[in-house]
């Protein structure tokens, strides 16, 4: 009996471990300037990667998405000086 509850909790585990390995990236489309956020690592030609790191939830790359300098929007007045 206990090794039936010992099996069922490894494949409970191994079902569940993936859900725990997901990692966010904040990426940026050297075309046309945007950023945004993936789950695939930026590959550098048509995504960018901002920053050095992968964050572990969604919020958190939105977060650094919106604190990158790479990723502010420059306002029209501002940019005819």
């Amino acid at each position: 009996m206990p090794l039936r509850y010992l099996v069922v909790s490894a494949v409970m585990i191994a079902v569940a471990t993936p859900a725990f390995a997901a990692e966010y990236y904040v990426a940026k489309n050297p075309e046309t300037g945007k950023c945004g956020v993936t789950q695939e690592k930026p590959d550098g030609t048509k995504l960018v990667m901002i920053g050095t790191e992968a964050y572990a939830t969604e919020k958190e790359a939105k977060t650094a998405k919106k604190a990158a300098a790479e990723c502010k929007k420059v306002k029209k007045d501002q940019s005819a000086s």
